[in-house]
């Protein structure tokens, strides 16, 4: 065995990553980067992985950088039923854009996509929700959507990922971010909370209810670490807008959530300034994602003072990961958000690592937790 037993290279990392986030570690931390831009990136344009990467897969390049992997491929564990009535199809109108469609009963809903040119995700150019029809269209949509278990992709994703971390799932975005980043954009969903607020507000009832009903397949299966896939950002979301619709619906998840022993957290990769102070009345268990300065509009003592006691999972500035920033300042950083939040820390990248980023530094960081985790005097 090369290194120390308690190295992230020597131990079941899906092991360790339960029992940080119990708190039964022993004081022991657990460094979690994703790395998914970096790749994905470098494929779209053909370009090779550097030396020693070259030509690995991706559970292969986490391996040999020795760290865990936070995996919400388990996400394809939980499948969305649709009515039988409902017809779901996709068109080619011309080169990069393609017209999706989703008929009911009701109404037809549509959307129209557009390849980039630097990555294989697309951009909208056209949203589902653009009237009052369209929305009445979409509460039938929901009020019959059910959702199902898939044990064959759980035991696939398991004897993929192997013991590099524990299983992992984000739900649906609540409420008004579900409408904002899915169905209207920010632009339209403003307007419509304005125009129409009455059936805005049914439709976030008939959603709030479609989330419940997963809730109780979550509730009933093995994936214990649940996400709040909601990408909250305070630009687009004010405090009002927060505590009007955010807040209860976090509440009320966490309350069935917690019944069934599951470990909750949100993604907040904005701006959270603002929203900050609301995070010990959510219900989580801890936040994902929030980026310190220099890339975001908090520091982190700022962070710790409103998370108190809760869980942080990421905490490094995804810009430190590259050339433009020493270093010393990532391992200043890396350092100082170990000292504020160990041992309710799940370190990781706010948010990835940029396919500009230098992937050697995940190893810099990765020693700095195998050398804190070494200290602690009680094993795991």
């Amino acid at each position: 065995m090369s290194g120390r037993p308690t190295d992230h290279m020597n131990i079941n990392l899906a092991e360790l990553h339960k029992l940080v986030i119990a708190g039964k570690a022993g004081g022991k931390i657990i460094w979690q980067p994703r790395i998914q831009c970096w790749i994905d990136d470098k494929k779209y344009v053909g370009e090779e992985f550097p030396e020693p990467y070259t030509g690995l897969k991706k559970v292969e390049i986490y391996k040999k950088l020795n760290c865990s992997a936070r995996i919400y491929e388990y996400n394809g564990c939980f499948q969305r039923i649709d009515d039988d009535r409902v017809k779901r199809d996709s068109r080619q109108l011309n080169d990069g854009q393609v017209e999706h469609s989703i008929e009911t009963p009701v109404g037809t809903i549509t959307s129209i996509t557009e390849e980039m040119e630097s990555t294989w995700a697309s951009k909208t150019q056209k949203w589902w929700i653009e009237s009052e029809e369209d929305l009445k269209a979409a509460i039938w949509l929901e009020e019959r959507t059910q959702y199902r278990w898939n044990e064959d992709h759980f035991q696939q994703t398991k004897k993929t990922w192997g013991d590099l971390g524990a299983p992992t799932v984000f739900l649906p975005r609540v409420n008004i971010q579900h409408l904002y980043i899915d169905m209207m954009g920010v632009e339209n969903a403003t307007y419509a909370l304005f125009d129409y607020p009455q059936l805005v507000e049914k439709y976030f009832s008939v959603l709030d209810d479609s989330h419940q009903r997963l809730i109780k397949v979550v509730n009933q299966s093995p994936v214990d670490i649940i996400n709040f896939g909601d990408n909250i950002h305070a630009g687009t979301l004010s405090p009002k807008l927060f505590e009007k619709y955010v807040l209860p619906a976090y509440q009320k998840r966490n309350e069935q959530l917690h019944k069934a022993g599951k470990f909750t957290h949100a993604h907040w990769d904005g701006d959270t300034k603002t929203l900050l102070p609301y995070a010990q009345e959510t219900g989580l268990d801890g936040i994902e994602a929030i980026t310190p300065e220099p890339q975001g509009d908090v520091t982190l003592d700022e962070v710790k003072e409103s998370l108190g006691d809760m869980y942080l999972l990421d905490g490094i500035a995804a810009v430190l990961f590259n050339d433009t920033y020493s270093e010393k300042r990532l391992i200043e950083q890396a350092k100082k958000t170990i000292d504020l939040f160990a041992p309710n820390l799940v370190l990781g990248i706010s948010d990835e690592i940029s396919s500009q980023g230098d992937i050697d530094r995940i190893k810099t960081v990765g020693k700095i937790v195998d050398d804190y985790n070494a200290r602690r005097k009680r094993n795991y």
